[in-house]
């Protein structure tokens, strides 16, 4: 351990205590009028991320915040990612002071607030704003059921009892659990998503390392990505075959079928099996052979692109 040093872990420890990569982005809320206000955030980070029947992303904040007094009143938020450029960061900064009201953040903002897609498909509804200037926004709803806190609402002062993770988590803090409704993607990475990521459609993502000498906010520049093969590793077809004959009483797969799962990782064949057999099921199959095969993975490509 001769090159290493044991640093005392204090408060904020992500920032105080170490460097942690987190995201750049500006989470959109309502005040008390249903006017969108934008404050800096890199506390948030992916949640729920499947097999739960939605996605969710948990944001943490300080309790006496206007992003939490937004989401107690109004339930909901848009996560906007914002690219890498000096002028961009410039804005984010003037974003992330404590105590401004909104009111004062909107006077602050350098950037252009729009209705977001949840607000286009409901025009009654009030929803708060989306940054034109984002490359990605989520549109998010707080699942407030969560941990029991439906019933929490702003107040100046907390003193307990407190929640476990969503809500109001303790006598300075709050913890948000947030259903992603939306996610909206600038054309050129929607392209790329679908179509398949290069150098050149890479968004310029900026990682924030924290506020941690009380002088300067701290941010690595977006560099060109590379990248590395993943190893090209292939089940055994005579596993892929012993787990497709005990996927289901019923319902079997052939030779020319269990083929073309042997690229799948060990761990996600079992949820590969069961997807098939449901498809299966639904359309009357009892035994899946190369040509269904053919049409399980061209229905699964079809629901991508849609998504």
């Amino acid at each position: 351990m001769e090159d290493f040093k044991d640093l005392r872990i204090v408060d904020n420890f992500y920032q105080s205590s170490s460097f942690f990569p987190m995201p750049t982005t500006l989470i959109g809320t309502m005040d008390e009028n249903g006017e969108t206000s934008f404050g800096a955030y890199s506390l948030v980070f992916p949640y729920y991320v499947g097999s739960k029947g939605y996605y969710a992303m948990v944001l943490e904040c300080r309790n006496s915040s206007n992003t939490c007094k937004g989401l107690l009143k109004w339930g909901k938020c848009t996560i906007n990612f914002m690219p890498d450029e000096k002028k961009t960061f410039k804005g984010i900064v003037a974003l992330g002071f404590p105590g401004d009201t909104p009111k004062e953040k909107r006077e602050n903002n350098m950037f252009t607030p729009i209705d977001g897609l949840l607000q286009e498909q409901d025009p009654e509804g009030k929803y708060p704003k989306v940054l034109k200037e984002a490359f990605q926004v989520f549109e998010c709803s707080w699942v407030k059921e969560l941990d029991n806190a439906q019933d929490d609402v702003f107040q100046e002062e907390y003193n307990g009892p407190y929640h476990d993770f969503n809500g109001i988590t303790s006598k300075f803090g709050a913890h948000f659990i947030l259903k992603i409704e939306k996610i909206l993607m600038k054309d050129k990475y929607y392209e790329a998503i679908i179509n398949g990521v290069k150098a050149n459609n890479f968004p310029p993502i900026p990682t924030n390392f924290g506020y941690r000498d009380s002088i300067y906010f701290w941010e690595s520049r977006h560099k060109k990505p590379i990248k590395e093969e993943i190893p090209k590793k292939e089940v055994d077809i005579e596993s892929v075959k012993y787990a497709a004959n005990r996927a289901d009483d019923i319902v079997k797969f052939s030779d020319d079928a269990c083929k073309m799962m042997v690229k799948i990782p060990r761990v996600f064949l079992g949820l590969v099996l069961k997807g098939c057999v449901k498809w299966a099921k639904e359309n009357n199959v009892t035994l899946i052979t190369e040509k269904e095969m053919k049409i399980i993975n061209d229905k699964r490509n079809a629901e991508k692109k849609k998504k």
